[in-house]
């Protein structure tokens, strides 16, 4: 073989290698994009609300920054021990997630204590104020996907995906076909 020849077998090669890596590269990338997305689309898909816990009442149980998935629930089904999601004053919109204490059929209220607090509640939940029972957490997951819903965590993802399909591209364009 001529000296030619085995260069650009050689170039070949080595174009063929950091094809390989651009290409594994861009679908790590959008890999990693799409199991970002799956625990917030998937879980919606089956009926569950999705939130993020900000504050430590129910530490250790659920530690703050985590992700939790709740499923509706009739009130008259939620039982003591079972943890719950709610507002705290429907004009203030806040959502908090506690454990119940007592559920109060016959007044249609819940009585509620987060794990960490000392004491019950000050004021009991009504029945309308119930988003759901607690299904599961996810430790730190919440703190994840709270950056991800940010401007700049949007622009980041949209970053990630342009970045893979670049490198596809350049993937695509250092191929050599097996002619050489």
């Amino acid at each position: 073989m001529g000296k030619r020849k085995k260069r650009r077998a050689a170039s070949g090669k080595h174009r063929n290698t950091l094809a390989k890596i651009f290409s594994i590269g861009g679908t790590v990338l959008l890999i990693l994009v799409i199991v970002l997305c799956i625990p917030i689309t998937v879980p919606r898909l089956f009926g569950y609300d999705i939130y993020t816990v900000i504050s430590g009442s129910m530490e250790p149980a659920i530690p703050t920054g985590s992700l939790i998935y709740t499923k509706e629930i009739p009130p008259k089904e939620v039982k003591k021990e079972d943890v719950i999601a709610f507002y705290r004053g429907t004009d203030s919109g806040a959502i908090v997630t506690h454990r119940v204490v007592k559920n109060q059929t016959v007044s249609g209220k819940f009585i509620t204590k987060g794990d960490a607090n000392e004491k019950k509640d000050p004021m009991p939940v009504d029945y309308d104020e119930l988003l759901g029972k607690v299904a599961l957490s996810v430790p730190f997951l919440g703190r994840i996907l709270a950056t991800v819903a940010t401007t700049s965590g949007k622009a980041a993802a949209a970053c990630l995906i342009g970045v893979a399909v670049i490198f596809h591209i350049i993937a695509g364009r250092l191929r050599v076909d097996d002619e050489y």
